[in-house]
């Protein structure tokens, strides 16, 4: 292999290694060479795994061509990070090259004096859709939606829409049919592209278009779009107002970025931070944003503590309660996890409602009550051999039954509770969840050791 390839095969790469090392070289036009041949998503990725300083001198070196694409893959925080900096016509320029959606998102985070001035700078068809797209919510299908759609009428024939496409120099991206309207612009179907390349130019649109392609209403949310993708397996879907109005479509590419939204939003929000977090965000602005979590837990860590307090004279009497404690409110804390997190995923997929949500408690608390029968007996066997005392067995042995119930009763109770309240479950129930767990555990140990043991 010629050093040619080896050198094209590295730049086809694109990892972040590489990058580091071009910078520290300087070699500033083998990393112009490297981005250049870079997907938008990729040179994302690369910025937002690289420090500020980093961060800023890749940033310069991004063609202009890529700029305003690779901006609608960056996570706020990172995003906005790098616009501040950016000069008002080079912001401006990116503006333009962006889909209404994606523009509509970025502009609320700019400060007035700039969004007035890219506003000023948008044709009257643009600056039309963005004010459409900013007067619905953030993560509804209104946001989400893009107004580049084709739209044909259902009384033409399939010879008057082929005439009509080749008026367009190109079809917009994921455009798997063309969207049937009215006079009146309501949506009526859809006419696939298969069903318009394979028939007859004289069938009128209305005798093959498909009225299964049901439209997405504008005020669903991001997380009902994505399940409606799911189910229905479209490449796009139609989106209309209250009274059927075609107003845009939602493609593919949207239902990614809503997956991926939700994926960055169950992991981080487990650990209490925000998905648009910057990993390499100055020191004092994450301290920041991770101080009220801290906060939180130690309250939480004191009520258990306190907890303990209550029996701390117990425990003075008998020293093996305080090497046994943990096991009690780990084997709580487990098992409550895996009850919250196949009830919280089961509200992400609308599985739970009215109806089943008893015998689901039932079913768990039974689980409850088997784990704890099994795995008592085998603490009470482990706690026999290393105390040789019979009633600390048999009292941890208690213990772990009723800490297992608990945990698989507040397991369900905690995600149902916080999501009737309109509170995200993935974001407190693991917190209040450990608190119950602990609490019950020490409680229930130290209680009956209290009663029977001394």
């Amino acid at each position: 292999m010629t050093e040619l390839e080896n050198t094209q095969i590295e730049i086809n790469e694109l990892s972040l290694d590489q990058v580091f090392i071009l910078l520290e070289q300087q070699n500033i036009d083998q990393l112009q060479l490297l981005l250049s041949s870079a997907l938008p998503g990729q040179i994302a990725d690369i910025l937002e795994a690289m420090p500020p300083t980093e961060r800023k001198q890749l940033w310069a070196l991004i063609p202009e061509s890529l700029g305003s694409e690779t901006l609608t893959f960056l996570h706020d925080e990172v995003r906005n990070a790098l616009i501040i900096d950016m000069p008002a016509e080079e912001l401006i320029a990116a503006a333009e090259l962006m889909e209404v959606n994606d523009l509509a998102d970025m502009i609320e985070e700019l400060p007035e004096p700039v969004r007035q001035s890219i506003e000023d700078n948008l044709s009257a068809e643009i600056l039309e859709h963005l004010e459409t797209s900013l007067s619905f919510d953030d993560g509804t299908a209104g946001r989400l939606m893009s107004p580049d759609v084709i739209t044909v009428r259902s009384d033409v024939t399939l010879e008057t829409v082929l005439r009509y496409l080749h008026i367009h120099e190109d079809l917009p991206d994921y455009t798997d049919g063309l969207m049937v309207i009215n006079r009146e612009g309501i949506y009526q179907g859809k006419l696939l592209l298969n069903k318009l390349l394979t028939h007859h130019e004289d069938t009128l649109v209305q005798e093959l278009m498909s009225i299964q392609h049901q439209a997405i209403p504008s005020l669903t949310s991001e997380h009902e779009i994505a399940l409606f993708f799911e189910r229905s397996n479209f490449v796009s879907a139609a989106v209309v107002d209250e009274n059927n109005h075609l107003l845009g479509r939602i493609t593919m590419d949207d239902v990614i970025h809503i997956l991926r939204s939700e994926a960055d939003h169950a992991l981080m929000s487990s650990a209490g931070l925000d998905e648009e977090a910057d990993l390499f965000a100055p020191v004092i602005k994450s301290a920041k944003q991770r101080t009220i979590w801290l906060f939180i837990n130690l309250i939480t860590a004191f009520l258990a503590a306190w907890v303990i307090g209550m029996y701390a004279e117990t425990v003075e009497k008998i020293v093996a309660l305080a090497v046994l404690m943990p096991v009690v409110a780990s084997m709580g804390g487990i098992a409550g996890s895996q009850t919250l997190t196949l009830t919280i995923r089961g509200l992400a997929l609308n599985q739970i409602s009215s109806g089943n949500t008893s015998w689901l408690a039932r079913k768990e608390v039974l689980i409850g009550i088997i784990n704890g029968l099994i795995w008592s007996a085998v603490v009470a066997g482990i706690a026999w051999l290393w105390f040789q005392d019979i009633g600390i067995s048999l009292v941890i042995a208690a213990a772990i039954v009723i800490n297992l119930i608990a945990a698989a009763a507040a397991g369900i109770a905690i995600p149902l509770t916080l999501h009737r309240l309109g509170i995200d479950p993935a974001l407190s129930g693991a917190v209040i969840l450990t608190t119950v767990t602990d609490v019950v555990g020490f409680m229930s140990f130290l209680g009956l050791a209290t009663h029977y043991l001394l």
